[in-house]
């Protein structure tokens, strides 16, 4: 199994940054891209940014410019780095993985706990 831990989130207040961080944990699995999606509370989850093992990003239309994906390879982690934040960014975050285990060649998609960002007036 692909363990996925996010860090990096917090309280900010507007027009404030934050950095999450997500790393994959585990043996046996390649990573074929990587993800941040956010939910906030009475709201879809949506997907906020992707990038892909050939590091070939997508942002959703209310972030971008704003804020920036991007992963280390060799240490199967992502970064959002986040810029001028808004309330409206106000959601809790969530890392995803998409891949497929060396054995067997099965393919998975996993999720991590999630990681609360708070944006003040």
């Amino acid at each position: 199994q692909v363990q996925l831990v996010e860090s990096g989130g917090g309280l900010v207040q507007r027009g404030g940054s934050l950095r999450l961080s997500c790393s994959a944990s585990g043996r046996g699995f390649r990573i074929t891209a990587m993800g941040w999606y956010r939910q906030a509370p009475g709201k879809q989850r949506e997907l906020v940014a992707s990038i892909t093992s050939g590091d070939s990003t997508s942002y959703a239309d209310s972030v971008k410019g704003r804020f920036t994906i991007s992963r280390e390879n060799a240490k199967n982690t992502v970064y959002l780095q986040m810029n001028s934040l808004t309330p409206e960014d106000t959601a809790i975050y969530y890392c995803n993985a998409n891949g497929h285990f060396l054995e067997g060649m099965r393919w998975f998609n996993y999720w991590g706990q999630g990681t609360q960002v708070t944006v003040s007036s």
